[in-house]
């Protein structure tokens, strides 16, 4: 007599397939939970940090995270500090100690207040596990560590350039305050991370303090598999906002209108805010180069240039697009923009990895001169020298870079960056033409892939 299997008998494998379903869903939830606590899993940020300390053998880094916010809003995490360890909550410090191969997170944190405030509770709970730092201890502990890694080197990295919060570039903040603060007369004050330094060399004397700006930077410049993933999603939400304000352009549409469509788009589709304040140009406004009073309504004739992105999970895309506001371009219009994609076109045929920046600037010479363009005229000088190249892009929408080689830079896998070509035929038929692009393996991703770019795209879409 053949015996059944209890998957055989009638009703029972019907039973048993939901119940593995129903396991496998609760299993799934809860992944999801231990693993939502972090942007990624917390082993990425623990590989940072290994590679951080493989620079720093001389001494330790201590930085800090951003505080409360002085008023009713949304906090954010410094964006160096997020880097490094995923940690979405205020007041906190990190340490990592090059030579002892160790890191230590400063936190006063406890289960009520992240209740209260709406921070991580788990990590409030169990710090050490959802982090995955080693030595997690209250922030006022932060002298007496200090007291004891200087007793091996007196060697601490800090950051010199000022920490980056969202739509922040590092550089150009450094520069900003500067020039507002630290040397207005009637100010003086050094900025926060210049104060910080004061007050490590005061209360430690003999400490040597190094920039670890530029290393973390380095770090950054190279993407991940998990933030490219991210990329590609704020890629994508960029792009349906840009289609957004496209279809809504025509004649007597107010520029602040499609300023706020772009941003409710993004917001709407899960970013969590701009990657800069939205650029919005028509008419005379072109002559501005960076315009945000949105102070115009369109009219028959004008030629609208939309620069803007959305910061999704920290992560940011640049797009720029143009088109006419009433949906049909002219023929100087035509003219100007056609000569910005055959440049913008023969880049992204070329950008791949271990090509140099001036090879595909080459390139983008012998298109011009193949469609009958001058050679020598100085407009087209800055895409024969970077090949469409302007910026690096990720944390911020102007990423720091520790090293860059300019026109010898040589493209690598990882890499994601704007190719940004502008043409400026007059203050009212400028055009500016930017993707997001990263260099994969065997050639490049265009993050920012799916707008109508030709004139004849353009123009249907519009249409319709």
């Amino acid at each position: 007599m053949n015996k059944k299997s209890f998957a055989d008998v009638p009703g029972k494998k019907k039973s048993v397939g939901f119940t593995r379903l129903l396991l496998a869903l609760i299993l799934l939830f809860l992944f999801n939970i231990v693993n939502a606590q972090l942007i990624f899993n917390k082993n990425e940020y623990a590989a940072r940090r290994e590679k951080l300390m493989e620079k720093i053998t001389d001494g330790i880094l201590l930085i800090r995270g951003s505080t409360i916010p002085a008023g009713d809003v949304q906090f954010y995490q410094y964006n160096n500090l997020m880097y490094l360890t995923g940690v979405e909550v205020p007041d906190v410090m990190l340490l990592v100690d090059g030579i002892e191969k160790e890191s230590y997170l400063f936190m006063s944190l406890d289960e009520k207040q992240a209740r209260s405030d709406g921070y991580n509770v788990k990590l409030a709970r169990d710090p050490v596990g959802v982090s995955g730092i080693e030595h997690v201890l209250p922030r006022d502990s932060v002298a007496s560590i200090l007291t004891r890694k200087l007793a091996k080197s007196k060697i601490v990295y800090v950051p010199h350039s000022p920490n980056e919060l969202m739509a922040e570039v590092s550089k150009e903040k450094r520069n900003i305050l500067q020039k507002t603060m630290i040397e207005d007369e009637w100010d003086g004050r050094p900025n926060r991370d210049m104060q910080f330094i004061h007050k490590l060399i005061d209360r430690f004397p003999g400490v040597i303090v190094k920039d670890c700006s530029p290393i973390i930077w380095d770090l950054r410049k190279i993407k991940s598999a998990d933030e490219i993933e991210i990329m590609r999603e704020a890629g994508r939400i960029g792009v349906l906002g840009h289609q957004a304000v496209i279809k809504a352009s025509g004649n007597k549409v107010t520029e602040k209108y499609l300023a706020n469509l772009f941003e409710f788009t993004c917001k709407n589709e899960g970013a969590d805010g701009l990657a800069y304040y939205t650029i919005l140009m028509s008419g005379l406004n072109h002559a501005y180069g960076h315009y945000h009073k949105y102070d115009r309504t369109l009219e028959n004739g004008d030629f609208v240039i939309l620069d803007a992105g959305p910061d999704y999970k920290y992560y940011d895309v640049d797009i720029s697009t143009t088109f006419p506001a009433n949906g049909k371009f002219t023929d100087v219009q035509k003219e100007s923009y056609e000569l910005a994609l055959l440049v913008s076109e023969t880049c992204l045929k070329n950008f791949k990895p271990g090509i140099r920046l001036a090879d595909v600037g080459q390139k983008v010479k012998e298109a011009l001169i193949e469609k009958g363009y001058d050679p020598d005229n100085k407009k087209f000088e800055r895409w024969y020298k970077y090949g469409g190249y302007n910026h690096s892009i990720g944390m911020a929408v102007h990423d720091g870079m520790g090293t860059f080689d300019g026109t010898d830079e040589v493209l690598k896998p990882g890499f994601v960056f704007a190719c940004d070509i502008m043409t400026s035929a007059d203050s009212v038929t400028s055009v500016r033409i930017e993707d997001t692009v990263l260099i994969t393996e065997n050639g490049c991703e265009v993050l920012s892939a799916g707008l109508p770019r030709t004139v004849k795209e353009i123009e249907s879409f519009m249409k319709k």
